[in-house]
């Protein structure tokens, strides 16, 4: 679990080695990357909203 969600995160800032995202494509299990990614975006998504509120006052 803890691979997936390192290569979402690699995915998300744009940063990742080949030889990782090669064993990522090569995964026969998508559905773990795709709920990985879901979640983060909307961690991601709910964290910037918190901060535009933070700052807006």
């Amino acid at each position: 679990m803890w691979s997936i969600i390192q290569s979402v995160l690699a995915a998300l800032i744009g940063v990742q080695k080949d030889r990782k995202r090669q064993q990522d494509f090569a995964s026969e299990k998508p559905l773990g990357f795709i709920v990985a990614a879901i979640l983060v975006t909307l961690i991601f998504v709910l964290i910037l909203i918190l901060v535009a509120n933070i700052a807006a006052g």
